[in-house]
């Protein structure tokens, strides 16, 4: 249409909008959603396209419509564009209330006696606009100075501090739910069949050639007994497994290789041995381990 918002106006303003649509339901951390997931690049740049397209076919249309007008079809046509419309009209109408500026016609009411060289002075009152907002901005104040100073309302320290105890909070409630962010200070004894049955896996995997398919031990020690070199318990079996054992004779670190919530489903599998006493079993090496809460 004729004597619009032009299409170099239009389309950015359109495009943006959506993009800030994207932004907002996309949650994409601290990038860029366009960013951080490439496929809504790939539909932001179709969108765009779809924009130029769109109106550059609308032009076209508006245009043959135009043509196929007769000649008093187009003045009229034209008249109906170049007219304003009525949110227009009241946006012009209520700009000029808010500079609260008399009408040029009426300034020799406002005209001051004194003139400098020929150049008198209007006697306009402030604007309504700043006007209303210097006494909003006093209302504002003491609004403020009530709440923070006189019932001590809480302040951006306060907001903080109280941010800072619920972040801990979260993190510790996110750790219990997090398995490979455990540690032997945070594990426990995992009970679930499917966590036993991984634990499984990774024992026979990697520490039946020490400590015998059934834990009766070889060149490890026995795990059937209740004597620990190292200490018993899943917090110390933890460790050991993580760790390693003693210096020069002890198993590798298994941290190395093994996850953290592995090292938890092995080292939970490993106390299942406790009193099995199997076969051939070798001798008991270390203390006898009594759990503190005994």
């Amino acid at each position: 249409m004729r004597n619009q918002i032009p299409s170099w106006v239009r389309i950015p303003v359109i495009f943006f909008i959506i993009v800030g649509i994207v932004e907002f339901f996309v949650d994409s951390g601290k990038q860029p959603a366009f960013i951080e997931q490439p496929i809504i690049l790939l539909f932001l740049v179709l969108v765009l396209f779809i924009l130029i397209a769109t109106d550059a076919i609308v032009g076209s249309l508006d245009n043959i419509l135009y043509q196929s007008l007769d000649e008093k079809g187009r003045e009229k046509y034209d008249a109906k564009v170049i007219e304003k419309s009525k949110f227009l009209t009241w946006v012009e109408a209520t700009y000029e209330k808010a500079l609260g500026a008399k009408p040029m016609q009426e300034e020799h009411e406002i005209i001051l006696d004194h003139s400098y060289d020929g150049i008198r002075e209007l006697d306009n009152d402030l604007p309504p606009w700043w006007k209303y907002s210097f006494y909003a901005s006093i209302i504002f104040a003491f609004v403020y100075m009530i709440k923070y100073h006189v019932f001590n309302g809480e302040n951006q320290y306060m907001e903080l501090e109280a941010e800072y105890a619920q972040a801990k909070i979260d993190i510790e409630n996110y750790k219990k739910t997090a398995k490979d962010l455990v540690d032997f200070n945070t594990v426990e004894l995992l009970t679930d069949a499917s966590d036993l049955s991984n634990g499984k896996r990774i024992y026979m995997e990697n520490c039946v050639a020490c400590h015998k398919a059934d834990g009766g031990g070889g060149i490890g020690p026995n795990l059937t007994d209740e004597h620990w070199i190292l200490g018993g318990g899943i917090k110390n079996v933890f460790k050991t497994v993580s760790e390693g054992g003693r210096a020069g004779k002890g198993m590798i670190a298994w941290k190395q290789s093994l996850k953290p919530a592995e090292i938890a489903q092995v080292s939970s599998y490993v106390l299942q041995f406790q009193g099995t006493n199997p076969p051939d079993a070798k001798a008991a090496e270390g203390d006898i381990w009594v759990e503190e809460n005994n």
